[in-house]
C-alpha cells in the first residue's frame, strides 16, 4: 500500500513536497524519544521545573523536574509535565521489555505499521482540488532530496541504534521565552508557583541587586572539616543529590564517556607549545588506482545550412518572414493561455525599443546608453512576453541585458550583494514594466526606495505604449556573432557574493546550435517552460534556442504552480508539446495532483528534461514520476536529465532515446569513497549508498576533464571524483569586472600528476563534481558549493540535507527546509544544520528529530554535526524563488541573529584534534631549580618596597603605639580639627567628626559596653552599621573599652533570605559576646521577616547605639603589648570561603604608617573615599588612616551613587582632591552611566584636573581595560592619564601594594595566554595573537618584601616566572580567626619559609595569588632599577582542565566579547565539565544565539570544550562589595536549581 501525504501553498523553490509511507518503515510514533549512539554525543535540552517526576524504566532513569500549564498539552512550546506525560505514555508500552528485542519493532510485528492518524484526509484524498488542498500537511520533505531507498537506510540505521537507550539531558527552556501565539502570551499557566528566592540574586529588573557578599553554604578557613556539620556544608559535595541540574550533568558525563569518533590518537606535545592535532590519513582509505583521465570529446558540432551568423539574425529572419507563426505563450494565474507573442510582434516591439534606448533617453549629443553599456532587465517571473522584449530590444541596441530578479523590501537577503553586481558592471538603469514599477517599495513622497546596497537607477518602463517607433530608414546593426558580450547572467557564490557570467554573443549563438543538436529541435515544435526564463537553462531553451529554431514556448510561472500543480502536465497534453523543461520538484507536484486529472495525456512528449538531473537525489524522482505517468503514454526514454552551471552553461545532456533501447545504467556508490574523492561500487552496506543516474553524454562541439577540486587543475584518474570542467565555444567568458576570479574559473589549463600542462585549450571550471563512466556517460554527484571538507573528508551538504529528511522530518521540519552550511572553528570544518521547525512541533518532537539526526548523520555519513538548530518557521532568509539563502543563514549564525528555538551542539563529538592534555612533569628539586637559575644568570624574583627604618617619622611613632593613644592625643592637641565628612546622594554634608567629637562619642560607647553588655576586655563585638561616621565611633568605642570590634555588612531589607545568613554567620563564628547596631537596624534584626530567614532568638545581647546616656568612661583600655588584637576582619572570597583574619595593634599602626608614608597624608590634606568599609584596605581607609595621619576623609557611601552618579566626581571636582579612593563597582558604574555624559559633566563644571592619584582598592588582577576606559572617558573633564591606578592585597596582608605619590608610574605588559596555561610567562609584543594585557598593581608598600614561589615545590622562582606571591611585612595579619584553631593552616599561611636560598631564613605569608616579577629600566625612589610585581590571578579560583591552569576571568573576557547582548559571564568548573554562565540583556529570543558562539569562542581561544552553556537575566551573576563575581556561589546556586535560567544547553 503506497499513499502519498500533500504539502500546502508554498515557498517557491521548495515546492510542494510529499512523503511516501511504505508498511514496515519505523515511525517516530513507536520510538523511545532519547536514543544515544556510541561515538555520538548530543546536546539536549531541558525545561523549567517546579516539581519533581521520576520516572523508571529498564536501566535508564529520569529525574525531571517540571512545572505546569494546562495549554502545555496543544502549546508547541510544551512544558516539562506535559513533555513528561508524553514521555510516559511513549514509554509505557516498552517498560516490560522481552530480553534482547527491540520493544519498538516488537510493536511493530503486531501491528502492521498503521498509517498515522494525522493525515486520515490525506488517505483518502478524493479527485475534487478543494479537498486535496485541505489534504495537505504542512511539513512534508523537500522532494529534491527524496528517496525511498535512504529513507529506508536511514531508518535501518536508525533501528540499529535504538538497542542503547540512554537519558539525555534535554535543555533547560523558561516557558515564557519561545511563546508564540499572543493568547499563550498573556495567560500564565494557572498554578505557576515561583520557588522561593534563596538567592537574591535573581533580581528581575535589569538592575544589579545590592552587592552581597555571600557565603554559600558557609565554609569557613580554618575550619575542622567536621566541625558542625550541621550549619556548615562542604561547598564541593554539599549539593543535594536530587537537584535537577546535577541529574542532567551526570547524564551528560554518561554520554560524553562513550568512544569518540574518530579515536584521539596517542601523541607527544613540547612543554612549550599546545600543539593542535593535524589529522593523520587513515590508513584504510580507500586511494584511487585507475590511470589518468583522458579528455571527452563531445560529437563535432554539425553544420546546418540554414543557421543564422547571429541570434539577431534569426530573429529579424522569423520575423519579418513568420510574422504569424506563435513565438511565446503566457498564462494566467489560473493556467489558461492569456497572451501568445507572435515572431511578427517581438520583432516589431524589440525594434521600437532598441530605438528609444539609443535615441530617446537623452539628447541627441548625449545619449544616455551607447552600445556596450550595461542595463539591469527587471521583470516578475509571470511576465515572460515584457521580457522577451526587453531581451531581444538590448541586443538589437547592442547593449548588455544583466536580468535580476524583482527586489521586494528594502533589505532582501541577498539584495545587497545584488546591488553590488549592479555597481561593477557600472549600471545607472533599469527596464522594467509599469505593473512591476507600481509594485516597488516606495518611500513616503513615491520614489523608489534606495534598496540597500544598490546604486542610484533609473528606472524605464517598456510598455509598448511609452516606446517611440523608428524612423523606416533606421536599422539596428546585426553584425556576425564575435566575442563581444552579449548579455549577463548573475550567480551566487557559496559566500553569497553575486557575480555576473559574461557571456558572449558567438558563446550564445554556439551553444544554441549544440542544444539544437543534442535535442534535435525542429522548427516549428512546441515547448513548455516551467524554469525561470531570466537565467540558466529556462533562458538557454525558452528565449534563446526557441528563437533560433522557430520554437513556440509555452511559459509557465511559478504562480500558477503554487495553484495548479498540474499545470505544466495540462499544457503538454493541450498543445501536444514535444519537449517540456522541468526541475524535480515540478515531476512532485504533478504527482501530488495527478488525481485530479484522470485524461491526460504525455505520450506527445520526446522529451523531458531535467534541468536539476545533476542533483544526485533526481533519480527517484524521475522513477517515481515515470511509474506514474508511463499509463498516461509517457515514454521512458523521454526522460533526459542534463547538468548545468552559469559559468560552463549546459555540460551535459541525455539525448531522447530511441523506443525499445535499453535505459541508461544507474551508479550505486559508496558513501565512504565518495568522501574520500574515490568511486567505489557500494557492495557491503547497503545504507551508506548513492544512487546516481547518469546526465547524458557531453555537447556537440565541446571537451570534457575532471581535475582535482583543490590545488593545481590536475587531472584525476578514471576513479576519482573532481570538478568537471569544459572546452567548448559555448560557455562563459568572465566574471565581469573581476579579471582575478576569471582567471581562475575560465581559463583553466589542466596539468598531469607532474605539474607539466595537457595541451593549450583552456578549460571552463562548473563548480560541478563528478566523473565519467563507461561509455562517456557523465555522472554528477554534487556541487562545489555544497562540499564540506572535514578532517580531510569531503561531504556534500545535499547528500546531508537528504538525510535529515529521511528522519520522520513531517512532525518537525516545516516544509523541509534544511540548511547545511559548514563554519571553521579550531582549525577546521564543522558542520551546522539549521532547520526551519513547524509552528505545532512539540518540544519532544524536535527533540527527539533533533537526536535521530545525529545518528542518522553519523551512521550514514561517518562525520559529527557540530551544531544542530531550530528555527522558527518561515524566518530562514529566502533567495528570490523561495529557497533558503544559505550563505546569509550562514552570516546570521556567525554573527548571532539566527534566533533558533531549538539548540543542540555537539562539541564534545565532532571536535577531535585537541592538544594532548598536559601531564605535570615530576617534581624537579629545588636545588636543581636554583642551579638552573644561576646558570641562567636569572635573579631570583623577589622585590621590596622602601626600608621602613631609613624614613624619619615625627615623634607620633616613638610616642603611641597604639591607636587609641593616637586619638586620645589628636583629642588634647587638635580638638577642632575635622577627621570626617559624610555625604549624601545629594553632596550635602550630614556629619562631621572632629578628633574631639570622635573622643567624646567612642567614650560613651566604651562606657555603654562595659555598663550595659557587661563585657570584658578580649570580647568580640559585632558593629553592624551602613557605611557612615557611626561605624568608625563604634570601632574605637570597643577599642577603648578593650573589645575586639568585627565590622559586618548589615543586611539588606529587601533580601533579608539572602544577606542575613551571612550575618547570622559571622556572629555565631566570630563567637560575638554582643552586637552594637542602630535603631533602625535592631528592628530589622528581630523583626517577622528575619525570623523566616534565622533563629532570631539566639542573637547575643543587641545595643542600640543612637541615644547614648552622657557617661565618662572611668579608664580607656591599653593594650599590655602591640602584638595584642586590635580586631577582626572578616570577608568572603570570591570562591565562597568566609574568612576572618586577625590584626594586631602592631599590625594596625604599621599599615597606617606605611600608607602615610606611601601617599605622603598628613594633616592639612583632603582625601575622598568611595569604598565600602567592612574589610580589607577599604576598612583601614575609611576608619583607621584619618585618625593616625591626621588628613581630613570625605566619605561617600558608595550606595548613594546609585541614585546619583555625579556624586563621587563632582566632589572630588569640588573640594579640588587630590588623592581618591574607589572600588571597581563605582568605577564601573561611572564609566557606564556617565560614559556618554561628559557633556554634562562639563556643564556643571566638573574638573578633575586636581587628581593626582585615583587609586582602586581590589583584591584581584588590575582590570586594564576598565580603568584604561575610565582614563580615556574623562580626560576630557582633566583627568590625568596618569592618575588612575590600582593597589593590590590579600586577605594575609590587605595592601601589598598601592601606586602612592612618589615613584615611577605604573608599567604594562603583554604576556603570551599560552604559556600562563602552563604557568609560565612569556612576554610578547602588544597585538601578539593571544596576547593577554596586564598592569603593574601599584607600587609595593615601604617595608613590604615579596618574593615569587613555586607554589608545589616552596622554592624561589627566577625573574619573569609566574609562581605564587609570598610576602613579609610589619602589617601581615596574625593568623585566621577560627573557632577550633588549626594551626597547620596557619602556618602555612602565615609563617612559612622557603625551601632553600637567601631568604629561607625569613619567616613569609602566602597570598594564594598568583603572579611574577620583572625588573623594569625604570628608577625607583631608592635610586636603583625599579622591580614591577604583576598579578595575574587567585590560586584557589583557577581552573585545571586538561592538565593546564587557566583563569577564569581570561574565558570570561573572550566571552563578553562575542556578541552585544552579553551582560556579564561567569565561568566555574563541575565534575570536569566547564560551565559557561553569559547574562542576556538583550531580548530572550537571542538565548539560544549565545550558545554556538560561546562555544566557538572558548574552543577558539582557550582550547577549551564548553560542558554547559547557561543563559539568565541581567543581574543573576552574584557580585560581591569589592566588585568581584562570586563564582562558587553562582556554581551551587545553579546546581541546587536556583538561577530560574532562560536557557540551559548541555552540550554532546
Amino acid at each position: 500500500m503506497i499513499l502519498w501525504w500533500g504539502v500546502p501553498e508554498h515557498s517557491l523553490e521548495d515546492g510542494f513536497r510529499c512523503r511516501r509511507l511504505q508498511a514496515g518503515s519505523i515511525n517516530n510514533k513507536h520510538c523511545v524519544p532519547s536514543l544515544a549512539v556510541p561515538g555520538l554525543k548530543m546536546n539536549v535540552l531541558n525545561m523549567r521545573v517546579h516539581q519533581k517526576w521520576g520516572f523508571e524504566g529498564s536501566g535508564c532513569k529520569f529525574i525531571v523536574s517540571t512545572s505546569f500549564s494546562h495549554q502545555a498539552e496543544h502549546n508547541w512550546d510544551i512544558t516539562q509535565k506535559g513533555y513528561e506525560k508524553k514521555r510516559a505514555k511513549l514509554l509505557a508500552p516498552y517498560v516490560p521489555q522481552t530480553q534482547g528485542v527491540d520493544p519498538a519493532l516488537q510493536k511493530e510485528s503486531r501491528t502492521q505499521m498503521p498509517v498515522p492518524s494525522a493525515t486520515p484526509a490525506s488517505a483518502s484524498s478524493s479527485s475534487s482540488s478543494s479537498k486535496f488542498h485541505r489534504a495537505r500537511s504542512g511539513g512534508a520533505r523537500d522532494e529534491r532530496y527524496r528517496s525511498d531507498i535512504h529513507t529506508e537506510a536511514v531508518q535501518a540505521a536508525l533501528a540499529k541504534h535504538k538497542e542503547q537507550k540512554m537519558a539525555l539531558p534535554m535543555p533547560t527552556k523558561r516557558r515564557s521565552t519561545f511563546v508564540q501565539s499572543p493568547a499563550d502570551a498573556c495567560t500564565p499557566p494557572e498554578n505557576f508557583s515561583v520557588p522561593p528566592d534563596v538567592t537574591a540574586t535573581t533580581s528581575s529588573s535589569s538592575a544589579r541587586p545590592a552587592a552581597i557578599d555571600l557565603p554559600p553554604s558557609g565554609i569557613v578557613k580554618g575550619m575542622h572539616k567536621g566541625s558542625n556539620r550541621s550549619s556548615l556544608m562542604d561547598t564541593a559535595d554539599g549539593v543535594p543529590v536530587s537537584s535537577r541540574v546535577s541529574t542532567k550533568i551526570q547524564q551528560l558525563l554518561n554520554t560524553l564517556k562513550r568512544p569518540k569518533r574518530p579515536p584521539l590518537k596517542e601523541f607527544f606535545v613540547d612543554d612549550f607549545e599546545e600543539i593542535v592535532e593535524v589529522p593523520q590519513p587513515d590508513p584504510n582509505q580507500p586511494k584511487p588506482e585507475g590511470r589518468q583521465m583522458t579528455p571527452v570529446k563531445g560529437e563535432p558540432l554539425g553544420v546546418v545550412c540554414n543557421w543564422p551568423p547571429a541570434l539577431e539574425a534569426a530573429l529579424q529572419r522569423w520575423g519579418t518572414t513568420q510574422a504569424k507563426c506563435p513565438c511565446l505563450t503566457a498564462l494566467d494565474v489560473t493556467g489558461k493561455p492569456v497572451y501568445t507573442l507572435t515572431y511578427g510582434k517581438l520583432w516589431s516591439r524589440s525594434l521600437k525599443l532598441a530605438y528609444t534606448l539609443l535615441n530617446k533617453l537623452g539628447t541627441k549629443n548625449e545619449p544616455v546608453l551607447k552600445p556596450g553599456d550595461r542595463v539591469a532587465l527587471v521583470y516578475p517571473n509571470n511576465d515572460p512576453v515584457m521580457f522577451m522584449v526587453a531581451f531581444y530590444g538590448c541586443l538589437l541596441a547592442e547593449v548588455i541585458p544583466v536580468p535580476i530578479e524583482v527586489p521586494l523590501t528594502r533589505k532582501d537577503a541577498g539584495g545587497q550583494q545584488i546591488g553590488f553586481l549592479l555597481g561593477s558592471c557600472g549600471i545607472a538603469l533599469a527596464l522594467t514594466t509599469e505593473v512591476c514599477l507600481k509594485g516597488l517599495p516606495k518611500t513616503q513622497n513615491g520614489e523608489i526606495v534606495q534598496f540597500k546596497g544598490w546604486p542610484r537607477l533609473k528606472w524605464v518602463v517598456t510598455d509598448s505604449k511609452y516606446l517611440s517607433k523608428s524612423p523606416k530608414d533606421w536599422q539596428p546593426n546585426i553584425s556576425a556573432a564575435g566575442t563581444e558580450p552579449a548579455y549577463i547572467e548573475y550567480k551566487t557564490s557559496k559566500e553569497g557574493s553575486v557575480m555576473g557570467v559574461t557571456v558572449s554573443r558567438i558563446a550564445m549563438l554556439s551553444h544554441c546550435q549544440a542544444l539544437s543538436q543534442a535535442c534535435n529541435y525542429s522548427e516549428g515544435e512546441t515547448i513548455v517552460n516551467v524554469l525561470d526564463f531570466k537565467k540558466d537553462a529556462g533562458l538557454w531553451h525558452g528565449i534563446l534556442t526557441n528563437v533560433m529554431n522557430k520554437l513556440h514556448t509555452i511559459s509557465v510561472p511559478y504562480s500558477v504552480m503554487k495553484t495548479c500543480p498540474l499545470s505544466w502536465v495540462q499544457r503538454v497534453h493541450a498543445h501536444k508539446a514535444k519537449v517540456a523543461l522541468v526541475k524535480c520538484r515540478d515531476l512532485h507536484w504533478a504527482m501530488m495532483a495527478h488525481r485530479d486529472q484522470r485524461d491526460v495525456s504525455l505520450s506527445s512528449l520526446r522529451m523531458l528534461i531535467v534541468t536539476d538531473g545533476a542533483n544526485p537525489w533526481s533519480v527517484s524522482s524521475c522513477d517515481a514520476f515515470l511509474s506514474l505517468f508511463q499509463s498516461h503514454g509517457l515514454k521512458p526514454e523521454a526522460i533526459c536529465p542534463c547538468a548545468t552551471s552559469p559559468e560552463a552553461m549546459t555540460i551535459a545532456i541525455r539525448r531522447p532515446g530511441v523506443p525499445g533501447a535499453p535505459l541508461p545504467g544507474r551508479a550505486i556508490l559508496s558513501m565512504n569513497g565518495l568522501s574520500f574523492g574515490v568511486i567505489r561500487v557500494n557492495t557491503e552496506d547497503k545504507n551508506s549508498a548513492l544512487t546516481v543516474q547518469d546526465v547524458g553524454h557531453v555537447m556537440p562541439g565541446g571537451m570534457m576533464c575532471i581535475v582535482k577540486p583543490d590545488g593545481p587543475p590536475q587531472l584525476c584518474k578514471t576513479d576519482e571524483i573532481g570538478e568537471i570542467c569544459v572546452s567548448s565555444r559555448a560557455g562563459g567568458m568572465m566574471y565581469y569586472g573581476l579579471t582575478g576570479v576569471t582567471k581562475n574559473t575560465f581559463e583553466v589549463i589542466p596539468v598531469n600528476s607532474a605539474g607539466s600542462p595537457v595541451g593549450d585549450v583552456p578549460f571552463v571550471r562548473s563548480g560541478l563534481l563528478g566523473f565519467v563512466g563507461p561509455g562517456s556517460l557523465v555522472f554528477v554527484v554534487g556541487k562545489m558549493d555544497g562540499l564540506l571538507t572535514v578532517s580531510g573528508r569531503r561531504h556534500n551538504a545535499d547528500d546531508i540535507v537528504a538525510t535529515g529528511l529521511a528522519v520522520e522530518s513531517i512532525k518537525t521540519v516545516y516544509r523541509g527546509r534544511i540548511a547545511v552550511f559548514s563554519v571553521s572553528v579550531f582549525y577546521d570544518e564543522r558542520i551546522v544544520v539549521v532547520a526551519e521547525q513547524r509552528p505545532d512541533a512539540s518540544e519532544e518532537d524536535s527533540f527527539q528529530w533533533m537526536s535521530r539526526v545525529l545518528q542518522a548523520i553519523d551512521s550514514i555519513h561517518q562525520v559529527g554535526v557540530y551544531c544542530l538548530a531550530l528555527v522558527p518557521a518561515n524566518t530562514l532568509p529566502k533567495t528570490p524563488l523561495g529557497g533558503i539563502h544559505i550563505s546569509q543563514t550562514k552570516q546570521h549564525f556567525l554573527e548571532g541573529s539566527l534566533h533558533p528555538c531549538n539548540i543542540l551542539m555537539c562539541p564534545h563529538t565532532c571536535v577531535t584534534n585537541l592538544p594532548k592534555p598536559r601531564q605535570k612533569q615530576p617534581g624537579v628539586g629545588p636545588a636543581s631549580v636554583m642551579v638552573g637559575n644561576l646558570v641562567a644568570g636569572k635573579r631570583i624574583a623577589q622585590a621590596s618596597g622602601r626600608d621602613l627604618g631609613q624614613i624619619e617619622d615625627n615623634d607620633l611613632v616613638k610616642k603611641h603605639q597604639f591607636l587609641t593613644e593616637v586619638l586620645q592625643w589628636r583629642a588634647q592637641a587638635t580638638p577642632d580639627h575635622p577627621l570626617f565628612l559624610l555625604l549624601n546622594a545629594k553632596g550635602t554634608t550630614v556629619c562631621t567628626a572632629t578628633c574631639l567629637q570622635l573622643h567624646k562619642k567612642a567614650e560613651r560607647i566604651a562606657s555603654v559596653l562595659c555598663d550595659k553588655g557587661h563585657l570584658n576586655a578580649g570580647d568580640n563585638v559585632v558593629l553592624l552599621y551602613p557605611p557612615g561616621i557611626e561605624l568608625i565611633t563604634a570601632f574605637y568605642g570597643c577599642l577603648y573599652a578593650g573589645c575586639i570590634p568585627v565590622t559586618v555588612r548589615p543586611p539588606h531589607a529587601q533580601s533579608l533570605t539572602a544577606t542575613l545568613p551571612t550575618v547570622r554567620m559571622i556572629v555565631e563564628v566570630s563567637k560575638a559576646a554582643c552586637i552594637l547596631t542602630t535603631q533602625t537596624l535592631m528592628r530589622l534584626l528581630k523583626s517577622r521577616e528575619a525570623a523566616a530567614a534565622v533563629d532570631v532568638k539566639t542573637w547575643p545581647t543587641i545595643i542600640d547605639t543612637d541615644d547614648l546616656p552622657r557617661k565618662r568612661l572611668s579608664q580607656i583600655y591599653k593594650p599590655p603589648t602591640p602584638e595584642m588584637l586590635a580586631y577582626l576582619d572578616f570577608s568572603v572570597s570570591t570562591t565562597g570561603m568566609l574568612t576572618g583574619v586577625k590584626m594586631s595593634h602592631a599590625a594596625v599602626s604599621g599599615l597606617c604608617r606605611a600608607i602615610k608614608l606611601q601617599c605622603e597624608l598628613y594633616s592639612s590634606r583632603q582625601i575622598a573615599i568611595c569604598l565600602d568599609p567592612y574589610c580589607g584596605l577599604g576598612f583601614v581607609l575609611w576608619c583607621l588612616c584619618s585618625v593616625y595621619s591626621g588628613h581630613q576623609s570625605i566619605l561617600i557611601p558608595p550606595m548613594e551613587l546609585e541614585s546619583n552618579l555625579f556624586l563621587w566626581l563632582s566632589t572630588v571636582s569640588q573640594y579640588k582632591i587630590r588623592d581618591t579612593f574607589c572600588s571597581y563597582s563605582v568605577m564601573e558604574l561611572c564609566t557606564k552611566g556617565l560614559g556618554n555624559q561628559v557633556e554634562m559633566l562639563k556643564a556643571r563644571g566638573i574638573n578633575l584636573s586636581c587628581v593626582r592619584t585615583c587609586v582602586v582598592v581590589a583584591e584581584e588582577r588590575p582590570r586594564v581595560s576598565l580603568t584604561h576606559s575610565f582614563s580615556k572617558l574623562f580626560k576630557d573633564i582633566g583627568l590625568s592619564s596618569r592618575a588612575v591606578s590600582t593597589t593590590f592585597g590579600s586577605r594575609v596582608n590587605v595592601a601589598i601594594c598601592l601606586q602612592g605619590t612618589s615613584g615611577p608610574d605604573p608599567t604594562t605588559v603583554y604576556v603570551d595566554l599560552k604559556s600562563l596555561r602552563h604557568d609560565r610567562v612569556r612576554l610578547v609584543e602588544r597585538g601578539a595573537p593571544q596576547s593577554l594585557l596586564l598592569s603593574e598593581s601599584g607600587k609595593i608598600l615601604p617595608g613590604v618584601k615579596v618574593v615569587i614561589v613555586n607554589p608545589e615545590t616552596k622554592g624561589p622562582l627566577g625573574d619573569s616566572h609566574l609562581g605564587e606571591i609570598w610576602v613579609n611585612s610589619p602589617h601581615t595579619a596574625s593568623g585566621y580567626y577560627t573557632i577550633y584553631d588549626n594551626e597547620t593552616l596557619q602556618a602555612d599561611h602565615f609563617n612559612t619559609r622557603l625551601s632553600f636560598g637567601d631568604a629561607a631564613q625569613t619567616l613569609w605569608a602566602r597570598t594564594g595569588y598568583l603572579g611574577f616579577v620583572r625588573r623594569t629600566e625604570l628608577t625607583a625612589a631608592s635610586g636603583e632599577r625599579h622591580d614591577a610585581l604583576y598579578v595575574v590571578g587567585a590560586l584557589d579560583e583557577t581552573l585545571e582542565l586538561r592538565g593546564l591552569r587557566y583563569h577564569p576571568i581570561d574565558i570570561e573576557t573572550s566571552v563578553s566579547r562575542t556578541h552585544r547582548s552579553i551582560a556579564e559571564c561567569a565561568v566555574f568548573t563541575w565534575t570536569n565539565l566547564l560551565v559557561v554562565v553569559v547574562e542576556l540583556c538583550g531580548c530572550e529570543q537571542e538565548a539560544l544565539d549565545l550558545v554556538p558562539l560561546v562555544t566557538n569562542v572558548v574552543l577558539e581561544e582557550h582550547y577549551l570544550i564548553v560542558g554547559v552553556v547557561v543563559v539568565v537575566d541581567p543581574g543573576v551573576i552574584p557580585i560581591n562589595s569589592r566588585g568581584e563575581k562570586q563564582r562558587m556561589h553562582l556554581r551551587d546556586s545553579f546546581l541546587a536549581d536556583q538561577l530560574d535560567p532562560i536557557y540551559v544547553a548541555y552540550n554532546m
